[in-house]
């Protein structure tokens, strides 16, 4: 293999393929990045067994050929090269030459026989989607997937398309987000996308506002952002009837400006430090909230004038979890939907219901 290549995007390439690398891998060819050279492109690649990426960069292909380098190694010296121009040559001891300006490289390489294929799989279904949308949805919901290995199914998000309504789904046992979208496709699926594909599309995305288009099969989903490819397996298993655990009426409703209340919440997390979280005490009376925590470091008080319409209501939640919500809703005012201390706490904004998100409350002690 013989190529030359801009430097700056050989770089960008190759760091976000990486991402997709395994650290420590059984087979050791998956601690690197394929590069395949063939016509006038480069086609680069990282997989773990679980998630791929791969994308192309154009490129002055003298000699065609496939080689699989380390990706830590790689990365590094092609990140510090001094000129803009790279050439990369290998011979047939899978010796690969990086050379820019006066500064050389010799690494070792390993056959590209010994990489594993991505997933080639039949597409069931497949839609297109605003990248910034995407973005959005995947950003406001992703903080409430399980890390709890326990039930896989929910270290995921459920992604339902029906009736031109495109949702995502997260569930982790103590809240649930739900963001949804109208699209333009008559698609009706649904399936569970791991959290960990979700972020690294969420990187992927950054700015784009073009298209992404969705490919479903039985098994695994790609999404094709621009000249990348994320490959990924989906999750088996059943997901929740999420529409069952959704209170269809409250017995107390309040309307808070967002800041005030991440603020305050925020200063009654300064007293909870503690492995085992003590819960926000939150008071709806009248026409304030009354936010008060009691810790082993000490007690905090605070209140917030907000209009409480329905009954008085006193209920504790966990602040981190509070925040995660009020910090994603992405809307000046929410309204919060509330039907007793035990039941869960509904945050949504003020219009619309494109973003719901529920809290689970924690149990309080008297006094």
């Amino acid at each position: 293999m013989k190529i030359s290549v801009l430097r700056s995007d050989l770089a960008e390439a190759v760091s976000v393929v990486s991402r997709a690398v395994s650290s420590k891998a059984s087979i050791p060819a998956l601690e690197g990045i394929l590069i395949k050279a063939y016509g006038s492109k480069i086609t680069i690649s990282g997989y773990d067994l679980e998630i791929g990426i791969n994308t192309s960069v154009d490129a002055t292909v003298s000699e065609q050929g496939e080689i699989v380098v380390s990706s830590k190694y790689f990365s590094e010296i092609v990140r510090k090269l001094p000129e803009e121009v790279v050439c990369i040559e290998t011979d047939d001891r899978m010796i690969t030459y990086i050379t820019s300006g006066h500064a050389d490289y010799q690494i070792v390489g390993m056959n590209s026989a010994e990489y594993p294929d991505l997933p080639k799989f039949e597409e069931t279904e497949g839609f297109e989607i605003n990248g910034e949308i995407l973005k959005e949805m995947i950003r406001q919901t992703v903080y409430a997937v399980s890390d709890n290995n326990s039930k896989p199914i929910y270290t995921g998000s459920l992604f339902e398309i029906e009736n031109k309504v495109f949702k995502i789904v997260a569930i982790d046992g103590y809240r649930m987000a739900i963001r949804q979208e109208e699209v333009d496709s008559d698609v009706s699926s649904q399936f569970v996308v791991p959290g960990k594909t979700q972020q690294e599309v969420l990187k992927i995305l950054g700015n784009e506002e073009e298209n992404v288009y969705i490919s479903v099969g039985q098994r695994n989903i790609m999404f094709k952002i621009g000249e990348y490819s994320v490959i990924s397996r989906l999750i088996e298993g059943t997901f929740l009837d999420y529409n069952s655990t959704i209170p269809k009426s409250g017995k107390t409703e309040v309307v808070v400006n967002t800041r005030l209340l991440i603020n305050s919440v925020d200063r009654m997390a300064l007293l909870n430090i503690d492995k085992l979280q003590s819960p926000v005490r939150c008071n709806f009376s009248g026409d304030e909230i009354h936010l008060s925590c009691t810790s082993t470091i000490g007690k905090a008080n605070d209140v917030i004038s907000a209009p409480v319409n329905g009954e008085d209501v006193e209920i504790g939640f966990n602040n981190r979890y509070m925040l995660d919500a009020l910090k994603n809703i992405d809307a000046d005012e929410v309204k919060i939907t509330l039907n007793g201390g035990l039941s869960p706490m509904i945050i949504k904004p003020v219009k619309g219901d494109s973003f719901i998100s529920l809290v689970v409350p924690m149990r309080l002690a008297n006094g």
